[in-house]
């Protein structure tokens, strides 16, 4: 069985280096794409922190069917309602205020809200814990994606880091 605060505190950790990147970035450089058909480093940053706050909020909200077709106008009810362009600071900060935000709200939920079924944007059925454990892993695919741009640029993410710390301290 998956505890619901495992999934919640492993998303803030995500989340948490998420941000991380963001700040470890290099200055002014945004819009850096690892390719020319690649979001930027920028639009993945806030795609994670867009996606991942509206998506949480419509869960949160009891929303149980995602693949309406006014799910995006759902899904903007739920967003941010931040500007547009964030500089790296800001953006950072956000993506740290919104995982707190959202975790605080969802804590308090109890298994059979968590053990209830939704359908997802793609037409299937899962639980909304397991619709959580979706989202975090989207937020995955991208910080990964973060994570290379940051190696092209010569940065370390934060996981190896650590890694390595802990390796020279054994």
């Amino acid at each position: 069985m998956i505890r619901t605060q495992t999934v919640l505190d492993s998303w803030k950790t995500i989340r948490d280096d998420t941000a991380q990147a963001v700040e470890d970035f290099p200055a002014n450089e945004l819009d850096f794409k690892a390719t020319p058909d690649m979001m930027s480093f920028g639009d993945l940053a806030r795609h994670t922190l867009d996606a991942g706050h509206a998506l949480t909020g419509m869960l949160d909200a009891g929303i149980d069917n995602f693949a309406t077709p006014q799910f995006r106008e759902q899904i903007g009810q739920y967003s941010t309602q931040l500007p547009k362009d964030l500089d790296q600071a800001t953006l950072a900060a956000e993506l740290r205020k919104s995982v707190e935000q959202r975790i605080a709200e969802m804590a308090g939920k109890d298994d059979a809200f968590w053990a209830g079924m939704i359908t997802r944007f793609d037409g299937q059925q899962v639980t909304r814990l397991e619709m959580l454990q979706s989202i975090k892993e989207h937020e995955l695919t991208h910080r990964s994606q973060m994570f290379m741009c940051l190696r092209l640029k010569g940065v370390v993410p934060a996981t190896t880091r650590r890694r390595q710390a802990k390796q020279k301290s054994a």
